[in-house]
């Protein structure tokens, strides 16, 4: 990806969060008290057997609990199964669920031969033709997001889960994103890109 391409990706996102976010300060071992309403889907430490529910372990806290936040208020991130689970939940229930699951440590996938090259083009250099910008400048070289910007980790994800997320962003069906950057950028990309994309990350670590 040309420098400028970069440079721009970064200057969009420090627009955007030009004010450091207020980290959580919730307590571990409660969350660990009640993560077992979210271990049927989301397994004890946060290490989702299913790939259609994404892993918690080793998310960013901020993350977590605005993710939390969004699927409580159901307008900009909508889901029933969610909804139902968070409903009862306190911001300090929340804060502690998410302090509990970052510390925990993610597994690892592997991502799809076949779309490995592919996914590792778009993630580190992006598409240039297209306007689609690198996921790495936001999302880190690994994977690890970046806790500052509010931008998830997305190492060792599930590639079914992140490809449904890229959708959803691109559909309009997810609309919890800071100044619309993951829905400009995923209204960009192919079907064929958000597979590979989503498969390289699954192994990115």
């Amino acid at each position: 990806m040309k420098m400028k391409h970069f440079v721009a990706v970064a200057l969009t996102a420090s627009a955007v969060f030009s004010v450091s976010p207020t980290f959580a300060a919730g307590d571990a071992a409660s969350g660990k008290a009640k993560a077992a309403m979210c271990a049927s889907c989301h397994g004890a430490d946060g290490n989702s057997v299913n790939p259609d529910w994404p892993k918690l372990a080793g998310q960013h806290a901020n993350y977590l609990v605005k993710q939390l936040e969004d699927f409580k208020k159901g307008t900009e991130r909508s889901n029933p199964l969610m909804a139902g689970m968070v409903a009862s939940l306190t911001k300090t229930d929340m804060e502690n669920l998410a302090a509990y699951f970052s510390t925990q440590k993610s597994t690892y996938g592997k991502a799809d031969p076949a779309l490995v090259d592919l996914g590792e083009k778009i993630y580190r250099g992006g598409n240039k033709t297209t306007g689609v910008p690198a996921c790495m400048a936001c999302h880190g070289p690994n994977g690890a997001g970046n806790p500052q910007a509010n931008f998830p980790a997305l190492s060792g994800q599930h590639a079914k889960y992140v490809a449904t997320q890229l959708k959803a962003f691109r559909d309009g069906q997810r609309s919890n994103d800071a100044g619309a950057m993951m829905r400009n950028i995923a209204a960009k990309m192919t079907d064929q890109e958000i597979e590979a994309v989503a498969s390289y990350v699954q192994g990115l670590h």
